[in-house]
């Protein structure tokens, strides 16, 4: 049974799919501004794309030189539309992005070191039961917990 996404989980969807990518960030992106820049265009009837684009990358960097600004209601909501995705979306996912790529936990071992100190408690282990067998001890099975102080 194929179950329907909700429009707040295929957002979220698709926000994680461009979160994961910096690619695919870069190129939404390129996208949002080349789409927000023509939408300008066509409501605001400029004079050229060029200056429509240069409107959408200024608003959407929350610059707003004010040399551009909307008039009609269609381009105003637009531009609020562009700079909260901006503010909301886009910048946040770029900043965690990197952040993540910073933050390294440098005392993570390894595959090969995980193997290493498996192998070294196989052979502590194997010490300690031959150990035990010579003195007659009985080791508590290695899945079992450690024995409680008083329990001995």
């Amino acid at each position: 049974m194929h179950v329907l996404l909700t429009p707040f989980r295929l957002t979220y969807r698709v926000i994680v799919w461009l979160a994961n990518s910096p690619r695919k960030l870069i190129l939404a992106y390129a996208l949002m501004i080349v789409i927000c820049g023509l939408l300008y265009h066509y409501f605001e009837d400029t004079g050229s794309i060029g200056d429509a684009l240069w409107w959408a990358i200024v608003t959407a960097s929350t610059v707003g030189y004010g040399d551009i600004s909307p008039e009609s209601w269609q381009a105003r909501i637009l531009a609020g539309l562009l700079i909260s995705v901006m503010v909301l979306l886009v910048i946040p996912l770029i900043t965690a992005h990197f952040a993540s790529k910073l933050i390294v936990d440098t005392d993570a071992f390894r595959h090969e070191e995980q193997e290493e100190l498996k192998r070294n408690l196989r052979r502590v282990r194997a010490l300690l039961e031959a150990i035990a067998e010579r003195d007659g001890v009985t080791l508590p099975d290695s899945a079992d917990p450690p024995a409680a102080p008083g329990d001995r």
